[in-house]
């Protein structure tokens, strides 16, 4: 386009030397040739677009949007039409309580209001794509600056719209997947009907109030500390159960001994157990009696 203006003004150029008296009135003919061929090779240039892999690009004129859109590679277009380029790629947003990690600079968390009322920091990244053909209904609706138009205002709005329906515990444990769900169809329905599609919503991190926080540390220390008492009662109970098993055995024992024991078993257990030993000894019975004499022979 630059070389067409330029064509243009070589061409007045050489009109006006033709129409003065001057020295350069015979050189006026080749200055519009020249200026010709500077147009015809600017509206050549001009008439090829290139457009890169993973853009598309939407033609406009004269403030009249194009609605065929041109997809990568060369095209052919009017010399005189600018082309809008659009990055219909996978593009995230992030918005972030930490310093310089979102695309705000500071902080750009999301605060939100629980169905208990408490404040709770939402940071939370957006994965989307522009729909290829809903390219030049974007530009005609919404403009080239639709992360700041569309993606951000509609991602915030609805999850404080669907936050207040969930406690703030809720939403940091039992809750979070059906909450990062619930905001994944609300904000992708308002994307589609934008030309937008939405690819993913990543909750990335929950903050509860620091109060909250608190007790949830107290009741998680108390509930270990029933469970290890349990553990314990369980072990002492397993051990009485143990001592009880222990000292029945011992009373049977006892009981079988008192029941069953004779002379002659005492008298058979007497002479195994002397017999045994390493030492030589006689030993004498009395049958009449019942009784034995044991004379060491040492």
């Amino acid at each position: 386009m630059f070389l067409i203006f330029i064509g243009i003004a070589v061409i007045i150029i050489g009109f006006v030397i033709a129409n003065n008296e001057s020295p350069a009135k015979s050189y006026s003919g080749m200055i519009r040739i020249v200026g010709f061929l500077i147009v015809i090779a600017g509206a050549g240039l001009a008439s090829v677009k290139q457009i890169e892999p993973g853009y598309v690009g939407v033609q406009k004129l004269f403030g009249k949007v194009n609605n065929n859109v041109l997809e990568s590679g060369l095209n052919v277009i009017n010399p005189l039409v600018e082309v809008v380029m659009f990055d219909v790629r996978t593009q995230n947003y992030t918005m972030s309580g930490v310093q310089d990690e979102g695309n705000q600079s500071g902080d750009d968390a999301i605060r939100v209001l629980s169905a208990d009322g408490l404040e709770v920091i939402i940071d939370l990244t957006v994965l989307y794509k522009v729909v290829p053909i809903e390219a030049p209904r974007i530009l005609k609706e919404i403009g080239t600056d639709y992360r700041n138009t569309i993606v951000r205002p509609i991602c915030r709005t609805k999850i404080r719209d669907n936050a207040v329906y969930y406690d703030a515990v809720a939403l940091y444990s039992t809750k979070r997947d059906e909450f990062q769900s619930r905001i994944f169809k609300t904000i992708e329905s308002d994307f589609l009907s934008r030309g937008l599609t939405l690819e993913q919503l990543l909750v990335r991190n929950i903050t509860l109030p620091e109060s909250v926080k608190t007790a949830i540390e107290s009741k998680i220390n108390a509930e270990q500390e029933a469970q290890k008492m349990t553990f314990v009662l369980q072990k002492e109970t397993q051990e009485a159960e143990r001592k009880r098993v222990e000292a029945q055995g011992i009373a049977d024992y006892q009981k079988i001994l008192n029941t069953g024991l004779s002379d002659k078993l005492l008298q058979y257990e007497m002479i195994k157990a002397i017999a045994t030993s390493p030492n030589a000894k006689l030993i004498i019975m009395d049958s009449k009696k019942g009784g034995s004499i044991i004379v060491d022979g040492k």
